[in-house]
């Protein structure tokens, strides 16, 4: 589809907006929310696929602070680690950098 075509199709589908009521709206905000968990699971997945249980990872966390260890587990949507310092965290695997092993 060319970029012509998606911009008429937006701006039909913008005005078919401005027409809908709200039981229609609730639908397609459902339709929409369904759409884009599908997606980002699909990504995920995809992200996961790179890693294997063993590997050697690292990622930041929420503080800012840099933590390395070893994958323990791929689970649904995230990885569990166990960190050098004897933590474990469930790491969404798109934070996750494999790094060398020593």
């Amino acid at each position: 589809m060319n970029s012509k075509q998606t911009i008429l199709d937006r701006e039909l589908f913008t005005q078919a907006l401005r027409h809908m009521g709200e039981e229609d709206l609730l639908y397609l905000n459902r339709m929409v929310v369904e759409r884009l968990n599908l997606l980002a699971q699909a990504r995920s997945t995809v992200d996961l696929a790179q890693f294997a249980e063993g590997d050697r990872v690292q990622f930041t966390a929420s503080d800012g602070s840099v933590k390395s260890g070893i994958v323990l587990r791929l689970n649904k949507k995230t990885a569990s680690v166990h960190t050098d310092e004897g933590q474990n965290w469930k790491v969404s695997p798109g934070l996750l950098r494999k790094i060398a092993t020593r």
